[in-house]
């Protein structure tokens, strides 16, 4: 028997409206399953998920990420009698979905950024943060500055999210320097709508994480909008700017500028499905005459990476 508070109609708004842990929890309540017999009907299916993580799952504590977690939350929807996609829809897995609010370290070799995201993982677990902040990006439009000795100079970012949960109030960033970076040297700038929380950072990796603090408190459905920037150019010559997306949903802009006195030969977007897989066709961009300027526009992002790289010589 399922929960007399809780009915079918219950169950399908907050399917449609979210957030994941919130619809996970509801749907267990309303079939009245509890996580063992859930563990055991996923066995039967052939997939291994313990209660320790289902609890966590809809909690919020949690968020599936990995293929075999989202496999169980395929699983999910059959043995929970749910319409097809309707839980990992949530996920940012089908057409619309909540992402997580982490940036994907962004860098200029993703080859580094999967090396070094345990030590992102551990210096989140430092400063105590849930894996699920409670945001996903609605828009995103990053300023890459290139300085004189061809250096990554900083990166500013102007910021829209939704809170798909009550109670939000900050956003983590993540830079990840070049090749020499010395994080400890990286400033950050809460440029509007926030101030800077804490830093941690990783010196030989050149990972820098920070928080950046709202001015209020979200409730879930709310936008807000809010800008930040990292001053770096402790690093060595540049060759590319990358960034990695788990989710899908946003629109991401990213545009490069360079110094008048390190102008690159050439510039290209490139898109790729992972870090495994070889780059995509890359497409040649113009650089800009008077404001020597390169850029990407991707209206609806996909998970995957999306970069512009370039050649000095």
């Amino acid at each position: 028997m399922g929960r007399p508070d809780l009915d079918t109609a219950d169950l399908a708004q907050v399917l449609h409206t979210g957030p994941f842990h919130l619809a996970l929890r509801a749907a267990l309540a309303v079939r009245g399953l509890p996580l063992q017999r859930v563990q055991h009907h996923l066995a039967h299916r052939g997939i291994k998920v313990g209660v320790t993580s289902l609890s966590y799952w809809q909690q919020g504590a949690r968020r599936p990420q990995r293929p075999e977690s989202l496999r169980a939350v395929r699983a999910l929807e059959e043995v929970l009698e749910l319409p097809g996609n309707s839980l990992t829809r949530l996920l940012g897995v089908g057409e619309r979905g909540a992402g997580l609010d982490v940036e994907r370290p962004a860098g200029r070799s993703y080859r580094s950024l999967a090396e070094v995201s345990g030590v992102v993982e551990r210096l989140l677990t430092d400063m105590e943060t849930p894996t699920d902040t409670g945001l996903h990006t609605v828009g995103h439009h990053e300023r890459v500055r290139i300085g004189a000795g061809r250096e990554l100079v900083g990166r500013d970012s102007q910021h829209v999210v939704r809170a798909h949960r009550d109670g939000v109030d900050r956003y983590l960033g993540i830079h990840h320097g070049d090749p020499g970076c010395d994080p400890a040297l990286v400033r950050v700038s809460a440029l509007e709508n926030c101030r800077t929380g804490r830093v941690r950072w990783h010196r030989e990796t050149g990972i820098t994480v920070a928080e950046l603090l709202f001015d209020a408190r979200l409730r879930a459905g709310e936008t807000y909008l809010f800008g930040y920037g990292f001053e770096d150019g402790t690093g060595g010559p540049s060759s590319e700017y990358v960034r990695g997306f788990t989710f899908a949903g946003g629109q991401y802009v990213l545009q490069v500028r360079f110094d008048e006195g390190a102008l690159p030969a050439r510039c290209r977007r490139f898109a790729q499905a992972t870090t495994g897989a070889p780059r995509g066709a890359r497409t040649a961009l113009t650089l800009s005459g008077r404001h020597r300027t390169v850029h990407l526009v991707e209206q609806g992002v996909r998970p995957g990476i999306l970069g512009i790289d370039w050649d000095w010589e």
